[in-house]
């Protein structure tokens, strides 16, 4: 027991001998630390900015920003940071309008039926209760040729005898042009008569909006987000 005691002495007289840990030096050690793991962020930043996928470039750059904001590394990707972030945003909104289009090939005799849909970006009130959706189509038949028309799930439009309808690209001036709503009961329809022209402004705007008479009183806008059209899902369109 004395030999014990006598060794756990000597070990904390030793101990107690021992210089002190420098505050500096622990601190340096741990900002190094920290700049090295800022940096293997950055290099995985850099590579996915390289490779132009501006989603994982963003989330990585968010991280190093987030974890390590007064690192140099942060400092370095800054500009990129922001413009990657910029990107990956109108990368998601792009996606976001090519999805809002439906596509469809459908047989008609030994040949195909192509269309192009898009629904309102909000519901419209055509009757005068609950707001409904309106959709635009595009369709190329190979029998009846092309045309584009609107349809409605409620009410109807009043241009039986034809009309004309406002169409607006963003925010320019509208534009008259010729509509007809076809003496039928298999849809609620109207064809807008210049179908070539329809498409042309389909393909270069954001927003397509047309105004439309409807049989409840009065006109309504439907606002369609076109921006992601495919033309190529239309090639004789073309």
């Amino acid at each position: 027991m004395k030999i014990q005691v006598t060794l756990l002495s000597a070990a904390l007289a030793l101990a107690a001998c021992q210089p002190a840990a420098d505050p500096e030096a622990q601190r340096a050690a741990q900002a190094a630390a920290q700049e090295k793991a800022a940096d293997a962020m950055a290099q995985q930043f850099d590579e996915q900015f390289a490779a132009g996928n501006w989603s994982l470039a963003k989330a990585h750059g968010d991280v190093l920003v987030a974890e390590y904001p007064n690192s140099e590394a942060a400092a370095r990707i800054q500009a990129q940071h922001a413009e990657a972030s910029e990107k990956a945003i109108e990368q998601s909104e792009a996606a976001r309008m090519e999805a809002l289009w439906a596509y469809q090939s459908e047989p008609v005799g030994t040949k195909q039926q192509l269309s192009a849909a898009i629904y309102a970006k909000e519901n419209v009130e055509t009757d005068g209760a609950t707001p409904r959706p309106v959709r635009l189509i595009f369709r190329d038949h190979p029998e009846w040729g092309d045309s584009a028309y609107l349809t409605l799930e409620a009410g109807d439009f009043d241009c039986y005898r034809g009309c004309r309808v406002g169409v607006t690209v963003d925010d320019g001036e509208p534009r008259r042009m010729a509509a007809s709503r076809p003496d039928t009961d298999e849809a609620i329809a109207m064809f807008i008569e210049d179908e070539a022209a329809l498409w042309k402004l389909a393909g270069q705007a954001t927003t397509l909006s047309v105004e439309f008479p409807v049989k409840a009183g009065g006109t309504r806008t439907a606002v369609f987000e076109v921006g992601g059209l495919e033309p190529s899902k239309l090639p004789d369109w073309n």
